[in-house]
């Protein structure tokens, strides 16, 4: 009997749980703990002074057979208590309980304020060498390989939160550099809500959950979120980026990043240049709608987190080009009349188009969650030689505050010194002990200058590449807590955002304000806010009022004449396909041989093919056989790019309500959450198709035959080329109708 699922690792769906198949009865033969999967990589194995250990990166890793204690004894018994006779009272002489208890109650560290909830994951950076015209960083070198950490977050949940809430996502990207970590910091939105980190307290504590009922979570949608916004105006145009599809991105994969800020670069002769930091997906920018971040929240809420391990596991591996907008280094900090110090305003890519610098990919999942993606700790003021800082007010602030956060979070001042946050550059830097201190300090003189450590360490300048800040010239001014006036126009980018969107794409946003608007509690909030939106757009105003039940205010001045910039936009082009799900529909009675074939053909085109059948287990038909990856009961459309149906699927044994309310109370030829699964796809606009007389199918699920994006043959590899071609636009772009006005 051929069976279709391949059994080596290249093929293999992801998600195994760990290196090998456990065995059906517990094991007693004592050995070492396995290695860690094939996808898996731990930090790579450097001292806390920063020297490369010789030794394997599992050499951090647990390897005695036997259970021991902190120190290495080995214990005999860890199910029962010491205790004064088998009915007797604990005694408190148990070391091993109270130093396993004592450890359990100590395992939780605090978690981060903000940016608590992530999923991360090991790459490598390899530098195109073209920024080596305007900075001297090392890294940044024709063909340089810097190994990377990159964690990415949303910001306002808790670490039990779902992913595909409504919010800003971290993008941090850790670079262990051969002079040092140089930290990018940045979100998926390039402009932040507060132009002066002062602000930030308060943004944080109007977006967090109200203190009274610590409700709602994760989200936007209260009172004092818009309460914030609609009264500190400098906040529209973050909050409008989040409004729109930005807000729920499809994926890490699909997420473009942004360093927010302006840095200013340096070359070898001590020129300089500012620029912005973009990280651009190779997959391009993708997003999901509502209604599927909804879904997906209640039936997955690890659904980002699950999707990069995964498809780092199935070799589908992520990418990002960093890219860089490059801009004169003028007293002014200006470019084309922004000011490129207020962190509220963007560039138009048609302006200053982005320059591609590097790849980023990431190769490996850790090893550990907790000793990695939970104790990783970025700072904006890791720099390297080549990279300095401007005076963004709310930059400065940054460079305080996560210092003082780490500290806190991490027990003390050496957080530096765990496994993933270790430099991979030599360190001599005269810190002393503090709390969790494993370095090993050796002299007598931790203080400069010296003489008995023989002056050691000496001090090194630009030419022994040291870190020699700009001297920038600071104009006379008085001492003032004020912004310059250019930070005073808070409406023309939100207007230039909203008429860079599609038609679509303002509907989402008109949808989202609306959704928003609609969870807040207070009448002036709504009414407030409305009059934010007249100074962006009238037509969003009406309709969002409309919806509201509530009069459309119109702005107090003539809305400014600004330039649309279509790179704004997630419509309108065609990406690679690498790394796509595509759900595989199929029963018993169809024709398994097309079934293989069409899975064989997704994973050759290195996409993800996941077969949903009645039950788990194994199709069979005809001496054909396929493993089955999700069931009727287990899957929801939401998991998927798009959608074969392979024949009629024939209900299963549990399509009745009883069981699993999906199925209903009436069942017909063909499975209901079958129904429900197609359904949802083609309003979510994804490609869908079938062959075997799928017609059948789509008929019952009231899909119109020949719609846009609906594709039927007599062969499932006919049917799949068209389904792939689909997939280069994200969706179907064509089954939303919109009644926004274009430009």
């Amino acid at each position: 009997m051929k069976e279709s699922q391949p059994t080596n690792e290249a093929g293999a769906i992801p998600g195994r749980p760990g290196s090998e198949p456990p065995s059906l009865a517990e094991p007693t033969e004592p050995r070492g703990p396995l290695p860690p999967k094939s996808d898996q990589r731990g930090p790579e194995p450097y001292t806390p002074t920063g020297r490369r250990a010789d030794v394997p990166r599992t050499a951090m890793a647990q390897s005695e057979p036997y259970l021991t204690t902190a120190l290495g004894t080995r214990l005999p018994d860890t199910d029962h208590s010491l205790k004064a006779g088998p009915r007797g009272p604990v005694l408190l002489r148990d070391h091993h309980l109270r130093e396993k208890i004592t450890h359990f109650d100590h395992e939780r560290i605090p978690e981060r304020v903000v940016h608590a909830r992530g999923a991360a994951a090991h790459g490598v950076f390899r530098s195109y060498g073209t920024a080596a015209s305007v900075t001297k960083a090392a890294f940044l070198t024709k063909d340089a390989e810097t190994p990377v950490f990159v964690r990415f977050s949303t910001v306002l949940g808790s670490r039990g939160s779902s992913d595909t809430v409504r919010d800003t996502r971290g993008f941090a990207t850790k670079f262990y550099t051969s002079e040092g970590v140089f930290d990018l910091v940045g979100n998926n939105i390039p402009v932040f809500f507060i132009q002066d980190a002062i602000k930030f307290p308060d943004v944080i504590h109007a977006g967090k959950p109200h203190p009274d009922r610590e409700i709602p979570q994760a989200q936007s949608a209260h009172d004092t979120f818009w309460d914030f916004v609609s009264l500190h105006t400098e906040a529209t145009h973050h909050t409008l980026w989040n409004m729109s599809d930005r807000g729920i991105p499809r994926s890490y994969r699909t997420m473009e990043g942004f360093g927010v800020h302006t840095f200013r670069l340096v070359d070898s002769e001590g020129g300089t240049v500012l620029v912005k930091f973009h990280w651009k997906p190779k997959a391009g920018v993708h997003s999901l709608v509502w209604e599927e971040a909804q879904l997906i929240n209640g039936m997955d809420p690890d659904f980002h987190r699950r999707d990069l391990a995964d498809a780092i596991e199935s070799g589908a591996y992520p990418e990002w080009e960093l890219g860089i907008q490059v801009f004169p280094d003028t007293p002014e900090q200006t470019f084309e009349g922004i000011d490129l110090l207020d962190p509220t305003k963007i560039v138009p890519e048609e302006l200053a188009p982005v320059q591609p610098i590097g790849l980023l990919t990431l190769d490996a999942n850790p090893v550990n969650f907790f000793a990695e993606t939970e104790q990783v700790a970025f700072h904006v003021g890791h720099l390297v030689p080549g990279i300095d800082v401007t005076d963004d007010p709310l930059l400065a602030g940054r460079l305080f505050s996560y210092l003082d956060t780490q500290i806190t979070r991490l027990g003390g001042p050496n957080f530096a010194q765990l496994p993933i946050n270790r430099t991979h550059a030599p360190v001599n830097d005269m810190l002393r002990d503090g709390m969790h201190q494993t370095a090993v300090h050796v002299g007598a003189a931790p203080y400069r200058p010296n003489s008995l450590d023989g002056g050691c360490p000496f001090v090194a300048g630009q030419r022994e590449g040291g870190y020699v800040e700009v001297p920038v010239q600071v104009p006379s001014a008085l001492r003032v807590r004020e912004a310059p006036a250019s930070f005073d126009d808070h409406f023309s980018q939100p207007r230039l955002f909203w008429l860079s969107l599609s038609p679509v794409e303002r509907e989402h946003v008109i949808a989202a304000y609306t959704f928003e608007l609609g969870k807040v509690y207070e009448q002036a909030i709504k009414e407030r806010t409305l009059a934010v939106l007249a100074e962006i757009d009238p037509y969003l105003c009406e309709q969002v009022a409309t919806g509201l039940g509530l009069p459309a205010p119109k702005a107090p001045e003539p809305l400014p004449s600004v330039e649309p910039s279509p790179a704004l936009s997630q419509v309108g082009k065609t990406w690679p396909t690498t790394g796509r799900i595509i759900g595989i529909i199929a029963d018993g009675n169809g024709d398994l041989d097309a079934v293989g074939s069409v899975r064989q053909a997704i994973l050759d085109g290195g996409m993800v093919p996941l077969v949903i059948a009645p039950a788990g287990g194994v199709l069979e038909n005809g001496g054909e056989s396929v493993t089955v990856q999700r069931t009727f009961a287990t899957a929801r459309s939401v998991e998927f790019d798009a959608l074969l149906v392979a024949g009629v699927p024939a209900p299963g044994a549990d399509a009745y309500g009883a069981r699993d309310a999906k199925a209903g109370d009436t069942v017909g030829a063909v499975d209901p959450r079958v129904l429900l699964m197609l359904a949802e796809a083609y309003r979510h606009g994804k490609p869908i198709g079938g062959w075997d007389g799928a017609t059948e199918a789509l008929a019952l699920a009231a899909i119109p035959l020949g719609a846009p994006g609906v594709l039927s043959g007599d062969r499932g590899d006919e049917v799949l080329g068209g389904i792939v071609e689909l997939l280069g636009q994200h969706r179907v772009w064509e089954r939303f109708p919109a009644a926004a006005p274009p430009n």
